[in-house]
């Protein structure tokens, strides 16, 4: 029988996993998602409530990912527990999260913070919130404060979470607050989040010298049907394009992939007959990581290094699970192999967790998490990641 082929990462490639502040925290009732689940007319499946209890329990995470050999783990700071009201800075928060830092390294695993992950505290949304440059000078002087706060703990730091996400779901699609609709209004948020992603870079710098600093964002294969030409151009430059364009002189990119989309004439031609539907609604199709990797590096011109910031799987199948971070991790070898600067690998999620929208029936996570104790129990799924990155190769 002829042995396993087995492709290696080269030295040096980080492996880790993410959450964000409110999915798993659990209590930030003091932010625009909050409200936004709690609403009469909400299109949440249920509200977040006391998420994956982390916020007491982070030390439990931290072991988790220390169990897995990971060597880096993204997480988000809650901007509205750190500015509970506008100016007011909460020094118990900010020791809070400098704790996980620190715990963190003590475990030999760096700190990667997300500045803002999807979530503005109901201080700033009643003074518009994004739809407002207010937002933008409010979220730099916010920035300037973690990473003071931070600085010498954590090892890099990501600006804003999927903006184009923020601005398409929040603004156009209505399934994120403040839950509208309007298409001019969204591309307006869009500038303000990347206004908001360049005031951050430079508080970073200011307050934190030496600490890597980017923009994680949601990328989709976008794939041509016949007839697609026009939707498919308008659709990459409206949700990539003008973020990729903002990306100048950081640090890094982090590349954030799911799925792809298939556009045709009318836009999303939905499904291809026999391709499987996930619980998210969309495509089983690992392959999506590698096209949207090398379309990154084309785009930037090689310009940053790029990372992969989030990619996984929402399944209750861990067979499924695993064979899609398998194929997954192959075409980031294939990229690597092409001459792309891949540094790194992050999972999303650590633990099945609040998926907004649609509550806690996706299931992310390579550690299960019981609804009643919160009890965290380690999936398949999480033994055989933690060999690939203890390995660093893939075993094909």
């Amino acid at each position: 029988m002829a042995a396993h082929a087995v492709r290696r990462f080269p030295e040096g490639f980080t492996w880790g996993t993410a959450t964000a502040a409110h999915q798993i925290e659990g209590g930030n009732a003091n932010n625009d998602w909050w409200e936004f689940e709690h609403a009469p007319d909400t299109v949440c499946a249920e509200p977040s409530g006391d998420g994956c209890d982390s916020w007491d329990r982070w030390r439990e995470d931290v072991e988790l990912v220390a169990s897995l050999g990971l060597d880096n783990y993204r997480f988000s700071v809650e901007w509205s527990r750190i500015e509970p009201a506008q100016g007011e800075f909460s020094r118990a928060a900010l020791a809070h999260y400098r704790g996980l830092c620190a715990a963190l390294r003590d475990r030999g695993i760096d700190p990667v913070v997300t500045l803002h992950h999807f979530t503005t505290p109901r201080w700033l949304t009643d003074q518009g919130g994004w739809e407002s440059g207010a937002a933008v000078e409010r979220f730099g002087r916010f920035s300037e404060v973690v990473a003071g706060a931070l600085g010498d703990v954590m090892s890099r730091a990501c600006t804003i979470n999927e903006p184009n996400v923020v601005a398409v779901m929040g603004w156009m699609a209505g399934m994120f607050p403040p839950g509208k609709s309007d298409k001019e209004l969204s591309r307006a948020v869009a500038q303000n989040l990347i206004a908001g992603h360049r005031v951050a870079v430079e508080a970073v710098r200011g307050a934190a010298p030496g600490v890597p600093v980017g923009l994680t964002l949601s990328m989709t294969d976008y794939q041509l049907l016949e007839g697609g030409e026009a939707k498919l151009e308008s659709r990459r430059h409206h949700s990539e394009d003008v973020f990729l364009d903002a990306t100048g002189g950081d640090d890094f990119l982090g590349v954030q992939v799911y799925t792809r989309n298939r556009i045709g004439p009318n836009g999303w031609a939905g499904a291809e007959p026999g391709v499987p539907v996930l619980d998210m609604g969309y495509e089983f199709y690992p392959a999506s990581l590698a096209n949207c990797l090398r379309r990154a590096w084309d785009y930037t011109g090689g310009s940053l290094p790029l990372l992969v910031t989030e990619n996984g799987i929402g399944t209750t199948d861990d067979v499924q699970r695993i064979d899609y971070v398998r194929q997954a991790l192959g075409g980031v070898l294939d990229a690597i192999a092409e001459g792309i600067d891949v540094r790194g690998y992050t999972y999303w999620s650590l633990l099945d967790n609040f998926e907004w929208a649609l509550g806690y029936r996706p299931r992310f996570g390579l550690v299960s998490v019981n609804r009643t104790s919160f009890a965290r129990t380690p999936k398949p799924s999480a033994a055989w990641f933690s060999s690939v990155a203890a390995a660093n190769a893939l075993d094909a």
